[in-house]
């Protein structure tokens, strides 16, 4: 099965690093392009270009704020990620809690084991010869 167009579809167009950057920036508030680009190390028209696709999937609305055009998070559209990824919630926790109760045995296994003074290397200094 083909999959959709990164502009038609949120979860390729997160899938993209620098867009994910740009959403965490926008979490901040609005921002213009030119700042994103400079806070991301990058061209302003690389940055265009990540926005117009956050944009198209609608995870970023923009305005004109004077002479510039601000860009702001729109998370929203970020529902079905979302639940999609809570459906692994019940794996993680079940593993976090296996985790847990075998480090809780392995303290309770080392708080009944016999108390033994720890190997020691004998010291060159402290013997006579």
């Amino acid at each position: 099965m083909a999959r959709a167009a990164t502009t038609s579809d949120v979860f390729n167009a997160i899938a993209e690093p620098r867009r994910r950057e740009i959403l965490v920036l926008l979490r901040a508030g609005e921002r213009p392009v030119t700042e994103l680009a400079q806070e991301l190390s990058m061209t302003q028209p690389g940055a265009s270009k990540h926005l117009r696709v956050l944009r198209e999937v609608g995870l970023v609305r923009d305005h004109k704020a004077g002479k510039q055009r601000l860009y702001g998070l729109d998370a929203r559209k970020l529902r079905p990620v979302h639940e999609w990824t809570g459906g692994f919630e019940q794996f993680w926790n079940e593993s976090f809690d296996r985790l847990d109760e075998y480090v809780q045995d392995l303290k309770q296994a080392l708080n009944q084991a016999p108390n033994r003074a720890p190997n020691r290397a004998p010291n060159p200094a402290r013997q006579k010869g």
